[in-house]
């Protein structure tokens, strides 16, 4: 696996495995205090990222270099996906969620014996290096044919999260604007964001007003379901955005287990099956609709996901939403095993 993009100490790591007195099994601690040649690092291109970069960089800012000449015609079609403007919109989650309010929403979900899948395209699409860059109008192009496939997704992540930071910072745009336009135009799938608890979608432990604020405000501009979760699991960091969930909005509160460790090493008794539990049963006595699992790292094996999906199954009556990072490869198969629990 490359890495590229941010600095890591694998140069270091390198060195120090092809070292002879390490691979003869004779290496202790001293070893990096009497080998000055382990910190020689050999000089890495990273033309990846350079050009990622200056990609970015001119799609935002333009070429001082090209100002002033003419600008070829083009003429390239926007490549957008089929779908038939005369048929009218399939009813989707959203539609369900207004109809019956959160409760039976999150009743009905429990019921589904189908895959319900949140598709992240629309958040993800803001967060890398290039796509950081992409505009409200490059995402309303295709809009309207996500709209037309509302039947089949459970919802759409959008927002929160950094797309919040990332939006005003690169492309000027007001996020709030962003959202209102989405809704217009996806009016039938339920839309979805990450709340960093106490942290919003910034960097500090803003006021409780600040938090309900934002919750209020996301949820007239279309927000409908809030995936709130603190990165260390400190609960008392989810309660004001949890309690603004359902006292001033009609949104879905999912509150979020993140999950590390391995509950199925017994050695590792810290973060254990019993203990993701409780934290389950916590969540739901502070006014969960949903519980998620947030495998930030993608740790979760298959089998411990399998475990854990049903474990919850039969403690809570709340539905399970497994969230996963494919930071390790084996995102797919957790994914197919919590699905069958």
């Amino acid at each position: 696996m490359r890495i590229r993009g941010v600095k890591t100490n694998i140069p270091f790591i390198e060195n120090v495995i092809t070292h002879p007195i390490f691979e003869a099994g004779e290496a202790t601690t001293t070893l990096i205090d009497t080998t000055p040649e382990l910190f020689k690092f050999k000089r890495r291109h990273d033309r990846a990222t350079k050009l990622l970069k200056l990609l970015g960089n001119t799609i935002v800012n333009g070429n001082d270099q090209v100002k002033g000449r003419p600008v070829p015609d083009m003429n390239l079609p926007v490549i957008v996906p089929p779908h038939d403007h005369t048929t009218k919109l399939p009813k989707g989650t959203k539609d369900y969620l207004d109809k019956h309010g959160p409760e039976k929403f999150a009743e009905w979900t429990r019921n589904q014996k189908r895959l319900l899948i949140t598709d992240t395209t629309m958040r993800d699409a803001h967060q890398s290096l290039l796509a950081a860059r992409m505009r409200s109008y490059d995402q309303l192009q295709v809009a309207d044919a996500i709209a037309f496939r509302g039947s089949e997704l459970y919802s759409l992540e959008c927002w929160g999260g950094a797309t919040f930071d990332t939006t005003m910072r690169f492309l000027y745009e007001n996020p709030f604007k962003r959202l209102r336009r989405l809704r217009e135009r996806i009016p039938n799938i339920c839309f979805q964001m990450l709340l960093r608890g106490a942290n919003g979608v910034g960097y500090s432990n803003y006021p409780d007003n600040v938090i309900r604020g934002l919750v209020k405000h996301s949820a007239e501009a279309g927000m409908d379901i809030f995936r709130i979760f603190d990165s260390l699991n400190y609960l008392p960091n989810l309660r004001v955005a949890m309690k603004a969930v359902r006292e001033d909005t009609n949104s879905v509160c999912e509150g979020t287990i993140c999950y590390t460790g391995d509950i199925l090493d017994p050695e590792r008794d810290k973060y254990t099956l019993q203990y993701y539990v409780d934290m389950a049963k916590e969540l739901v006595k502070m006014g969960a609709h949903i519980i998620a699992i947030k495998d930030m790292s993608g740790l979760c094996t298959p089998h411990a996901a399998f475990k854990l999906v049903k474990t919850l199954r039969s403690e809570i009556g709340t539905p399970i939403h497994f969230h996963t990072h494919d930071t390790s490869g084996i995102a797919g198969a957790s994914v197919i095993k919590a699905a069958a629990a």
